[in-house]
């Protein structure tokens, strides 16, 4: 039997054996049980919110007028048409966006090594499917399962070359989490370029820069029509305030495996419009340096720029540093780079006993307290910060070890 078919059925065979295994989960009911946890979803993306926001919807009521439902009013025009009725359905819907998001981190895998099908698909899709920081949002029914399905499906499509529906599924990005944008620019230095790996070989960028500027403005026209389309939905700009305003105003200060909602909790008012402005800041500054030190391979700097989304964004759920992890795996060649993997799985080890035991002594047992579940997410913190730390350090230390490998061949 030859080597793309056996690939083909290995690929097949954890497919199907994923899916049994969602569906099972389906049928023992862990979508209710799991549909609060505040690990596992956000104001941003809760399905029990999403579900009152498309039920005032369909009864001609404002579901902004409220101040609680901060969906995007294009997931609010979705899932009025296809809302499920049971959490069976609606479990078999969220498992059909993760199987489409292994897919396309499939194609990625496939673009980055220009290769057809291999052994290791089936690699690249079990650490994607089988992530449990990927694998337990949906069986939440958190909308973060469907954020990570379109960034994946934007950015195969981006290493495919194909700039229309990249730059359209990141225009809705956009509308659904207002974080994405730190991943414009380099989606737009891969369209065009390409999503080979040349971290090997750093070289300045040899593509003529301006050939972004109409690819720009193609993404502010799909940009500026699904703000349009949002409002004809709602009937006025009362979304923009509840979707976009809460990313940059944090008015729900609930807690969230990141590391705004303490902070925030704990300011002065007074104070709390600087630091919002800092905190915001912090997250834009990580795209120019990385964009231009990464220049030469602009879908690793996209990798990179998940992994400081999946650690600083203001409401960040468990899938978003799953994402990061997952897609590490497009990137063998820094496997031997990484500098203290250990330990930073050790770190992600501990933080994920330590969150929901803390959150359960504070929330549940009253026998701990908010700083209790705090200092998990730190520990959190650090692990993903360690993950990202460690990427960049071996995307920069291949090229020298590289070169140090060409000198001792040419020495011997």
């Amino acid at each position: 039997m030859s080597s793309k078919p056996l690939a083909e059925i290995k690929l097949s065979a954890a497919s199907c054996a994923i899916i049994i295994s969602r569906v099972a989960c389906a049928f023992l009911g862990l979508s209710g049980v799991l549909k609060h946890d505040q690990l596992l979803s956000t104001s941003l993306s809760s399905y029990s919110q999403l579900k009152e926001g498309v039920f005032l919807f369909r009864n001609g009521l404002d579901p902004y007028s409220g101040g609680n439902f901060r969906h995007s009013p294009l997931l609010l025009a979705l899932f009025s048409v296809i809302l499920p009725e049971s959490r069976t359905s609606a479990s078999l819907i969220w498992t059909s966006f993760d199987l489409t998001g292994a897919w396309a981190l499939i194609s990625i895998w496939k673009a980055r090594q220009n290769v057809g099908a291999t052994s290791k698909d089936a690699l690249i899709n079990a650490s994607y499917l089988l992530n449990p920081y990927v694998f337990l949002p949906t069986l939440a029914l958190s909308s973060s399962t469907l954020q990570n399905t379109l960034t994946l499906l934007s950015i195969k499509f981006a290493a495919e070359g194909r700039a229309s529906p990249s730059l359209f599924l990141l225009s809705i990005l956009l509308h659904v989490d207002l974080s994405t944008i730190l991943l414009l620019l380099p989606i737009l230095l891969l369209l065009i370029t390409d999503p080979h790996s040349h971290l090997a070989s750093p070289h300045p960028l040899t593509a003529n820069l301006r050939r972004t500027i109409p690819l720009f403005g193609k993404y502010i026209l799909y940009t500026s029509i699904l703000a349009i389309a949002s409002t004809i939905i709602t009937g006025g700009v009362q979304w923009i305030p509840q979707t976009w305003g809460a990313t940059l105003t944090l008015p729900d200060l609930k807690p969230n495996p990141g590391m705004w909602w303490y902070f925030f909790t704990e300011i002065f008012d007074h104070f709390r419009p600087f630091f919002l402005m800092v905190f915001s800041v912090h997250l834009l500054i990580y795209v120019v340096p990385i964009c231009i030190k990464f220049q030469y391979d602009p879908l690793y700097a996209t990798f990179l720029l998940l992994g400081v989304l999946g650690t600083f964004k203001a409401y960040p759920t468990l899938s978003d540093p799953g994402l990061f992890l997952s897609t590490l795996a497009v990137f063998p060649e820094v496997f031997s780079y990484l500098r203290h993997p250990i330990v930073t799985a050790l770190l992600h080890l501990h933080a994920a006993l330590l969150m929901p035991l803390f959150n359960h002594l504070w929330l549940n047992t009253g026998t701990g307290n908010a700083n209790f579940f705090y200092a998990s997410t730190l520990v959190f913190a650090c692990a993903n910060g360690a993950a990202l730390i460690d990427a960049i350090w071996a995307g920069m230390r291949i090229a020298i070890g590289r070169e140090v490998q060409n000198y001792v061949v040419v020495q011997e």
